[in-house]
């Protein structure tokens, strides 16, 4: 069994690469069943939760015969602590025998494949000509996403808001190290304003973008909001917006389109198709105008997809 780090991950992927991996398993040939969700309580701190994610290929997948399980635990008290917010390991198994071929670092994985779903949406979703990308929050998965978004889009701008605004100010600085042109910005609906693809990870237990401000072609990229009780987006802004998902999952978990479906506030119709569906050419975006909304809470097709090609651009063999 072989292990792959934090590092051996960064040095095996890249957006494009692992953008068209996760393309091509949500198009078909792979199984997710339905992943376990557990809440635990920690007193005096916030709710913790447990996820299971099992995904393998079908028989006849022209991936090759691959099996593997995610187990991820989001502790929102490790802010506090200086850790992440989400760990994890991952599991890469033989979908042949089900002997283990890798352990792989499931934190790092997850900020990668998160990042890579959310491009691979906007190719879809995101004008053609987009050219100014705001990015909210400056966590773990912050630098990700700008640079998974720049794979697929020429952005000549990066604005960066976060809620503390040294935060902002460290996050664009790395950015402007990674090749990209990161600005931090203070007035979150002036940056909201200007954007063309706004993409937003965050813990925020209350909607950080107004529907009042966005403005006609933006696209709105939601990836925090993990549990019911988060929420980066309001009501108007998913009655404004042209509705896509990840998985159907994000329709009775997670923040926003699940609060938004149990209040009534917009209905299962309005939800168009799932990031499947797009990859399998469902229509996406339909005129410069539209906005649109992507709404993640992860999937492990997508998880399965990055540790394969982790695997194999590493040098392993398909089973």
């Amino acid at each position: 069994m072989r292990v792959f780090s934090a590092g051996d991950i960064d040095r095996a992927l890249d957006f494009p690469t692992l953008v068209d991996a996760v393309s091509d398993a949500m198009r078909g040939g792979f199984v997710a069943p339905q992943r376990h969700h557990h809440e635990i309580e920690r007193a005096g701190e916030p709710p913790a939760t447990q996820l299971l994610m099992p995904a393998w290929t079908e028989s006849a997948s022209p991936a090759g015969l691959f099996l593997g399980t995610k187990l991820v635990n989001v502790f929102p008290g490790n802010t506090a602590r200086g850790l992440p917010t989400v760990l994890g390991l991952y599991v890469l198994q033989s979908g042949r025998t089900g002997e283990t071929l890798a352990a792989l670092d499931g934190t790092r994985l997850t900020l990668w494949r998160t990042a890579a779903a959310s491009a691979l949406a906007a190719r879809f979703l995101a004008r053609v000509d987009a050219q100014r990308l705001l990015i909210v929050g400056a966590g773990a998965m912050a630098p990700f996403l700008a640079r998974a978004h720049a794979s697929v889009r020429r952005f000549s701008s990066v604005a960066v808001w976060n809620r503390r605004p040294e935060g902002a100010d460290c996050l664009a600085e790395v950015l402007r190290g990674q090749g990209l042109p990161a600005e931090p910005r203070k007035d979150l609906r002036q940056a909201v304003f200007e954007a063309d693809v706004i993409s937003c990870a965050t813990l925020s237990s209350a909607p950080l973008i107004a529907g009042a401000w966005l403005q006609p072609g933006q696209h709105l990229d939601l990836v925090g909001a993990f549990n019911m009780r988060m929420r980066e987006a309001d009501e108007e802004a998913l009655k404004r917006a042209r509705i896509f998902v990840d998985t159907e999952a994000a329709c009775v978990e997670g923040g926003d389109v699940a609060l938004g479906l149990a209040a009534g506030a917009i209905g299962r119709a309005d939800v168009v198709t799932d990031l499947g569906g797009l990859c399998r050419g469902a229509e996406g975006r339909r005129s410069g105008d539209e906005i649109t909304l992507f709404k993640s809470v992860g999937a492990s097709i997508e998880d399965l997809a990055a540790a394969m090609l982790v695997w194999r651009k590493s040098g392993g063999a398909g089973p």
